[in-house]
């Protein structure tokens, strides 16, 4: 097994999930760092395995959300992430992570646009695995909760290309019913190397049981399903084992 696996998460003005993302990813065995985008360098991703964007409401979500953060990513780190993919590295988007990674290219081409409804939604949702192999997926059962919080969470993809991601495998995680309006209720996206990841449901608001609406939540006694969504991506990263049969 290799050494422990470490995770940058950036945080930019309006992030507000970044510390209990890096509590999740430390339960799950990362060691981690949370930097400001102003004073992130592409020197940052040449000693991490992961890097993060986590959620929240960058820049307020003025102008459109995640659109101010993947511009100020852009001249901060160049063409560094994308060579830090190529090189092998792991890249996670969490709710406006997600709408950030959309906008800076390094996913499959489609938007998060203002739900159906026209509001902020946040509530559990069920959700359903449409690729195992999927190496963020591999530790979760075929069909899990997760808890939602976004108004711009409605995926839409260029026309045919939803039905493409999700043959192909792109299109790793659906809802179960429509809880937004996304095309063909896709809620999360992985690129053609499975490296690159991001969902709108928050994995580390579900850490553990006691996180479940449920106070009797007993499908796992040790841990909610939170936490083997970054486990997965742990044992990917270092070889270890399986924890969900």
């Amino acid at each position: 097994m290799s050494a422990t696996p470490s995770a940058l998460l950036i945080k930019f003005p309006g992030t507000n999930c970044d510390a209990e993302t890096a509590r999740a990813l430390e339960a799950a065995g990362f060691t981690t760092s949370v930097v400001p985008v102003s004073l992130i360098t592409p020197s940052h991703l040449k000693t991490v395995n992961l890097v993060v964007f986590s959620g929240g409401f960058s820049y307020g979500d003025y102008v459109m959300a995640g659109r101010i953060a993947q511009l100020v990513s852009e001249v901060k780190l160049g063409d560094s992430l994308k060579r830090f993919i190529a090189d092998g590295g792991y890249v996670l988007g969490i709710c406006n992570g997600f709408q950030i990674m959309t906008k800076l290219g390094i996913l499959p081409e489609g938007s998060l646009i203002d739900n159906s409804s026209g509001r902020f939604q946040c509530r559990w949702v069920k959700l359903k695995v449409t690729n195992p192999e999927s190496p963020w997926l591999a530790d979760l059962p075929e069909e899990f909760e997760l808890p939602i919080a976004h108004a711009e969470g409605r995926f839409v993809a260029p026309e045919g290309k939803a039905q493409e991601y999700l043959d192909k495998g792109l299109a790793a995680l659906t809802y179960e019913s429509d809880i937004n309006g996304s095309t063909l209720q896709i809620a999360a996206m992985q690129d053609e190397t499975g490296r690159v990841f991001g969902l709108m449901p928050h994995p580390e608001r579900f850490i553990h049981p006691q996180n479940h609406y449920d106070p009797d939540w007993s499908e796992r006694p040790d841990h909610g399903w939170g936490y083997y969504f970054f486990r997965g991506i742990w044992r990917e990263i270092t070889g270890g084992r399986r924890l969900v049969a």
